[in-house]
C-alpha cells in the first residue's frame, strides 16, 4: 500500500486512519514519524524534546484527522502542526529554537554518516560537514527554517509555502538567498 499523499491508496489509509482502523495510523506514523522527528531534531538539537514533540505532533493529527479534508495537502498540514508544537514548545520555555549548538556537534561527528577513513579523505569530509553545519548555524533562523524544511524534511517548495503560508516565489527566492549565503560562506563558486 502506498503512502504516497498524492496516491488514492494513501487517501484511504488517512480516511481509515481517521475512522480508528489502528493499522492505517500506525502506516501513517511509519511513513511520516522518522521525517517529522529529523525536522523537529534539527531545530531543537534535542533528542529528547524532539520525540516528545513529535509524539504530540501525531497525537494533534489523531485527534483532527476526522475533519481533515484530504486534498493531497497531508504533508504540508502535518509539518505546520510539527512546527507550530516547537515554536509553543519554544514560547513556554522561553528561548528560541536552536538549530546547531556547538556541544551537538561534536557528539554529531563520533556517528558520522559516510566512511571515515583518513586516508580516503574522510578527515576532510568531517570537517566539511562541519563548517556547514557552523554555516548553516550563522544565518537567519528564517533562512535555517526553509533549509531545514527543504533538505532535512524533504518537502517541496510548494509544500513548504503552504507549511509556512507564504507564496510560492517568496519561498523559492528566500531559499536561493539562503543557499547563495551559504555558498559564499563556504567559499563556494557559482560554476561549482
Amino acid at each position: 500500500m502506498s503512502t504516497d499523499p498524492d496516491t488514492s491508496g494513501f487517501q484511504d489509509v488517512l480516511r481509515r486512519a481517521s475512522a480508528g482502523d489502528e493499522l492505517a495510523w500506525q502506516q501513517v506514523v511509519d511513513a511520516y514519524g522518522s521525517r517529522v522527528y529529523a525536522l523537529l531534531f534539527s531545530r531543537c538539537r534535542n533528542a529528547e524534546l524532539a520525540e516528545e514533540l513529535t509524539q504530540s505532533t501525531f497525537c494533534t493529527v489523531v485527534t483532527k484527522l476526522s475533519a481533515y479534508d484530504e486534498q493531497g495537502k497531508f504533508e504540508p498540514w502535518l509539518f505546520r502542526i510539527a512546527m507550530n508544537r516547537l515554536r509553543d514548545e519554544m514560547r513556554r520555555r522561553g528561548r528560541h529554537a536552536v538549530n546547531v549548538a556547538n556541544d551537538t556537534l561534536s557528539t554529531m561527528e563520533t556517528t558520522p554518516r559516510i566512511e571515515s577513513d583518513p586516508g580516503a579523505g574522510g578527515e576532510q569530509q568531517l570537517e566539511l560537514s562541519r563548517a556547514l553545519r557552523e554555516a548553516v548555524a550563522s544565518l537567519q533562523e528564517s533562512d535555517q527554517e526553509i533549509l531545514h524544511l527543504r533538505h532535512v524534511s524533504g518537502l517541496s517548495f510548494k509544500q513548504i509555502a503552504q507549511v509556512l503560508q507564504q507564496p510560492l516565489g517568496t519561498v523559492l527566492a528566500r531559499h536561493f538567498r539562503a543557499f547563495k549565503r551559504l555558498k559564499e560562506m563556504m567559499g563556494v563558486d557559482e560554476e561549482d
